[in-house]
């Protein structure tokens, strides 16, 4: 282009200059506007008094010029750089993606986002990843793991920086702790079998060194004996595997012992493999022995036979709930102490009930 091609341009249809490196600037988008840099910020920001057909033009020319906002300016000014951090131990993310699922959801309407660290169980490098999310400034911190038991309190050097605990707790009597009801769980999943006419109903889960096992236990034991019965079905701790489901169910099943009509199991996997091991049986899954697991991890139900009737932990309904939280304690708000949502059933073929369509 000539020096004379050049002059039939308006000076006003495009940006004279960018910033470092071809970068588009608010003061391009400015220019091409016709308004002032203020007018520009807060067009974008969506904040001040300024006429519609304004802001539109603001917006049309940022859009043009393919204008981002300085991310880290903007959080220097406003006191807050839209971000928190995801620190967990569960390196399968079985637990911990729903919850994350959940967080993001109820964060994305302010335009929050999540960094996750995995710390597997080393505390050198929890610590490590902690430094790294304070570096980044983040707003808040969520601690999660692949089970809700009892945990040292995180380490934050920085004050100010909220941490709330989901799926995970501390003794820490100042923090805020969100956990899934696993007691009440454990009564829905044991007052489901009652109402259906099952008397004799086993309890097989995993190591009682954790306290989930132990409230899934108190949930089991509290809906027997309201309905006047005594632990005749059996109880047995093992592991959390299908193969313990398996030598569970060789367990229950000895010559001289009452068999169950019922098994109640910690957890899915457990449940799976007494499934497969009363099929080799041949006792037919659920008009001799209903079933029921607990997580509803939907991979295991489904590849259950029959499928698996399951309590679910609602695990995506404590992500948002953390994220609705943290928000309040980011704005200043003090929250503590510990408290657990209700878990739902998930009814499917295992425990002999109508599914529904």
């Amino acid at each position: 282009m000539t020096a004379r091609d050049s002059r039939h341009i308006p000076r006003d249809s495009a940006p004279q200059e960018t910033g470092r490196r071809g970068q588009i600037t608010i003061h391009d988008v400015a220019r091409l506007s016709k308004v002032s840099v203020g007018t520009v910020s807060k067009a974008l920001n969506n904040n001040g008094s300024l006429r519609t057909e304004t802001r539109e033009r603001v917006i049309a020319a940022a859009k043009e010029l393919g204008f981002r906002p300085n991310d880290l300016a903007q959080s220097l000014h406003r006191g807050k750089t839209f971000t928190v951090g995801l620190i967990s131990n569960d390196s399968f993310g079985r637990f911990a993606m729903p919850i994350m699922e959940g967080l993001e959801e109820c964060l994305a309407d302010s335009r929050t986002a999540v960094f996750m660290a995995n710390a597997t169980d080393d505390p050198a490098r929890e610590a490590q990843h902690v430094g790294q999310l304070l570096g980044k400034r983040v707003d808040g911190i969520v601690v999660t793991a692949r089970r809700a038991d009892r945990r040292a309190k995180l380490t934050v050097p920085a004050r100010g920086v909220p941490v709330i605990y989901v799926f995970s707790r501390t003794d820490d009597p100042d923090a805020y702790c969100l956990l899934p009801d696993d007691e009440g769980g454990a009564l829905l999943a044991v007052e489901h079998l009652l109402k259906l006419g099952r008397r004799r109903i086993a309890h097989v889960t995993g190591p009682e060194r954790f306290e989930a096992v132990r409230l899934r236990h108190n949930g089991y034991r509290k809906a027997l004996a309201t309905a006047g019965l005594a632990e005749g079905g059996g109880f047995l701790s093992g592991v959390w595997s299908e193969a313990w489901g398996r030598d569970a169910v060789a367990q229950l099943f000895q010559r001289g012992r009452a068999a169950p009509d019922a098994i109640f199991c910690g957890n899915d996997q457990i449940a799976r493999g007494a499934a497969d091991a009363l099929r080799e049986r041949g006792i037919n899954v659920p008009s001799s022995v209903a079933i029921v697991g607990f997580d509803n991890w939907e991979i295991m139900a489904d590849a259950t036979r029959p499928p698996l009737t399951s309590v679910d932990m609602n695990l995506k309904d404590l992500g948002r709930r953390a994220g609705a939280r943290l928000l309040e304690m980011i704005a200043g708000k003090p929250l503590k102490g510990v408290h657990r949502l209700p878990c739902t059933l998930v009814v499917r073929e295992s425990c002999g009930a109508d599914a529904g369509p």
